[in-house]
């Protein structure tokens, strides 16, 4: 009997997770929400997911055609599906959309969020808010997607690559092992290990390079439309100098909470399978992120939008907590609030809403294990 999975989502990720849980044999629920269930009416008309062969000329990988055994609009009816519940969405929607899935969970559901971004930390506060304190679910948090993918045309996925790995770790922590062995006959790669969530929400690659490359870059990129390879022509030896500031911020905050991380660079040689020497060269010849010119176009894109207020703002309270100065996280947070007119540092993914607030960082270590 093929394991069963709910993709709940119908974006980018979610077409690719029901395309490639598909391809390796499991049944899969794929629901989009009424009003933006466009690519639901693409597949019922298509018949399935089409991944493409070549695109703009492009070689491309894991092409074929996948039949989806069930797309729904309705959110009931997918969480019944399956205990199996992935989420492949932008980190704003995972509120919204787990306070919609409440009244409907069950007991022994796994709900796997990709990115993470420390979701699982504002899902358990909200499920204990909401009255639903004894409903005993395990959360887990991916460091990104799998894949690097678009969609291209109607139920037509260019999927440009994808990660040798996919490091995860389950709120609680010592969920991570059943949660791993669960989820992993449905994945398209290995799933790793990571000792807990703030881990997962720490060691996610876009934190560097997305939201201070695209602030770095904002003139020519709206000035030009986005009309740019991002990571060849985003990251200059300069642009690359202010990244590794940046990183030594993220490990200090690290190591300052018990944290060992791993460097970006070593990071992205391993799940990428590259052996570059630095991480300009590594944007500046990753095959994977190279294929297609796809850049930003203003800072109302997600490299703003979600990979600061969601990945540097709680970095940023993190580093506050342990008594870490993040200078240049804390820059390019203000860059970013005047080019959107807002306050990440108020509406982005701050430790209160995490349900962390208060707590030493010891007492949240030992709260997430």
């Amino acid at each position: 009997m093929a394991p069963r999975v709910s993709v709940i989502g119908s974006g980018n990720a979610g077409l690719t997770a029901a395309y490639h849980f598909t391809l390796q044999g499991a049944d899969v629920c794929l629901y989009g929400a009424t009003g933006f269930d466009q690519p639901l009416a693409d597949i019922e008309k298509c018949g399935g997911i089409k991944a493409l062969a070549s695109f703009n000329d492009v070689p491309l990988t894991y092409s074929g055609f996948q039949a989806i055994d069930k797309v729904s609009r309705d959110l009931e009816e997918t969480i019944l599906y399956s205990d199996l519940l992935v989420l492949p969405v932008p980190s704003f929607a995972q509120e919204p959309l787990f306070t919609s899935m409440l009244p409907h969970l069950r007991d022994g559901q796994i709900i796997m969020l990709m990115p993470g971004n420390y979701g699982s930390l504002v899902l358990n506060r909200i499920k204990n808010d909401q009255g639903y304190k004894d409903l005993n679910l395990i959360f887990v948090d991916a460091i990104s997607i799998p894949w690097a993918t678009r969609i291209v045309g109607p139920a037509e996925l260019a999927i440009l690559g994808m990660k040798e790995f996919l490091p995860v770790s389950a709120l609680p922590a010592s969920k991570t092992a059943e949660a791993i062995k669960a989820l992993q006959p449905v994945m398209p790669l290995p799933l790793k290990p990571l000792d807990n969530v703030i881990e997962a929400g720490l060691e996610n690659i876009n934190f560097g390079g997305h939201p201070l490359l695209t602030t770095l870059n904002m003139g020519l990129l709206e000035n030009y439309d986005g009309q740019f390879n991002y990571y060849k022509d985003c990251c200059s030896i300069s642009t690359a100098k202010a990244a590794a500031v940046m990183e030594q911020e993220r490990l200090a905050i690290g190591k300052a909470l018990g944290i060992s991380l791993l460097p970006e660079l070593e990071a992205m040689n391993a799940l990428y399978a590259m052996d570059c020497e630095s991480v300009y060269e590594v944007n500046r010849t990753s095959e994977t992120h190279g294929k297609l010119n796809s850049a930003p176009n203003s800072a109302n894109n997600r490299y703003i939008t979600e990979d600061a207020a969601y990945l540097l703002v709680p970095c940023y309270e993190l580093g506050q907590l342990a008594g870490v100065d993040t200078p240049l996280i804390t820059s390019c947070l203000h860059i970013d609030n005047a080019y959107n007119d807002t306050d990440y540092f108020t509406s982005g993914r701050t430790l209160k809403k995490m349900g962390l607030a208060n707590l030493s960082p010891q007492e949240i270590l030992e709260f997430i294990a």
